[in-house]
């Protein structure tokens, strides 16, 4: 089995080419794909996968060819990943499969429109939708936040607390009611007099990552309303590198670079 690895600001992905849809993809197999012992090592998998022949999920949209099968390093389907999204472009590039630098890119969380500009590849991410107030919990202490959706849930915490003195090796507390399959958990310094921010991240489904695209916006989206402002471009210091993220009255765009590193065969039939 032909794969690619590759990362955006440190978050990881297996790459595996299915075009035509006839990969036997289990969680079973994914969850093997993703350990760092048994398998590859990643923060998920991306199936490039034509959306024709995806065989399950959103009926596909006129004009989109390509479709981000994307999997949680737990073996779980995800919605939406940033960072995947922008890999998986570099990938198509990679591979000649992409005609121009700009496509649409079919997702669980909707279409996102992708620009490959040199080393830095641009994905609009859409309108980040604002719920409740919240809190998250770590060590038994509590920090307030508000719900963002991109296309995947998460609770965006705005705290003046160093975010590197946090416990990120369990799960936060969070709600259960109001965030029922799980959530991903960002905290997120202050915006400062340079529009900077810094971010860490506890993903569902995987642990915490050096970095998390839709993660990123959530905490911009958070940050930049904790500072009284609905709008701006701001950059993000993740432990894997950094990002910006511009919010607009009417979407978000997420800014970075993706980078293929490794290519090669796997035996598909060691991971069953």
């Amino acid at each position: 089995m032909e794969f690619s690895k590759g990362h955006g600001t440190e978050n990881d992905f297996v790459v595996l080419p299915d075009p035509d849809g006839s990969l036997d993809l289990t969680p079973e197999r994914v969850a093997a794909l993703c350990d760092r012992r048994r398998g590859l090592g990643a923060d998920g998998v991306l199936r490039v996968v034509r959306w024709a022949a995806l065989g399950d999920g959103p009926p596909p949209e006129p004009g989109v060819e390509w479709f981000m099968d994307y999997r949680n390093a737990d073996g779980s389907l995800a919605e939406m990943c940033g960072n995947g999204v922008r890999v998986y472009a570099r990938y198509l590039a990679h591979r000649g499969w992409l005609s121009g630098d700009e496509l649409a890119l079919g997702t669980r969380g909707g279409v996102r429109t992708v620009r490959l500009d040199g080393d830095e590849v641009s994905v609009d991410m859409g309108p980040a939708a604002v719920g409740e107030s919240t809190t998250a919990s770590v060590d038994g202490q509590a920090f307030g936040g508000i719900a963002v959706d991109v296309g995947n849930p998460h609770l965006a915490c705005v705290t003046d607390v160093p975010v590197d003195h946090l416990d990120l090796t369990r799960p936060p507390g969070h709600d259960p009611a109001l965030f029922p399959h799980g959530v991903n958990v960002e905290f997120v310094t202050p915006v400062d007099e340079s529009d900077e921010v810094v971010m860490r991240v506890h993903e569902r489904g995987v642990g915490e990552t050096r970095s998390c695209g839709t993660g990123t916006v959530a905490a911009v989206v958070a940050a930049l309303r904790h500072a009284g402002r609905e709008t701006g471009t701001v950059g993000v210091s993740t432990p894997g590198g950094r990002l910006r993220v511009t919010v607009t009255d009417t979407t978000t765009v997420l800014h970075g670079p993706a980078v293929l590193v490794a290519h090669g065969d796997l035996d598909w039939e060691s991971l069953a």
